[in-house]
């Protein structure tokens, strides 16, 4: 009896031990609040004041994520699908359309945002590009 169970008991630590595997990176590790710090010529103090942020908390499915941004009055949404290696698909980006004091940092982001091809984790930051170079640098909102 007792060498049955010294049996069970290994073979239920091989097992545990051979199916356990290294977490696969998904999405997820995105799916957050992104707090913008730096952005085309706004100094970091112009993108706090205007609470520029993205929101990728919402997934769909097949790898799009449905997100929303805030920059100054107005709220922007879209799509982001995550297509290959650091590669990304943004599209169907829309807003509100609030008449607001200072409209500069929307109108930049806005155009720079929907042409974003490609992005970058680093630590607790994320960095989108565009084919031309532009890029757009953001903080998790939940790091300390």
């Amino acid at each position: 009896m007792k060498n049955i169970l010294s049996f069970l008991f290994a073979f239920f630590i091989l097992n545990l031990i051979l199916n356990c595997s290294a977490v696969k990176p998904t999405n997820e590790h995105y799916q957050r609040e992104w707090m913008l710090v730096s952005f085309d010529g706004f100094t970091k103090e112009q993108l706090v004041k205007n609470k520029a942020e993205i929101n990728l908390t919402e997934p769909i499915k097949d790898g799009k994520i449905r997100g929303t941004a805030m920059m100054g009055c107005n709220k922007m949404f879209f799509t982001l699908k995550f297509k290959s290696k650091n590669r990304i698909e943004i599209s169907g980006l829309g807003s509100t359309l609030m008449a607001c004091q200072e409209m500069n940092l929307e109108t930049q982001f806005s155009k720079v945002f929907e042409k974003i091809t490609r992005y970058e984790i680093n630590g607790h930051f994320l960095t989108l590009y565009d084919e031309k170079g532009s890029q757009m640098k953001f903080i998790a909102a939940d790091w300390d």
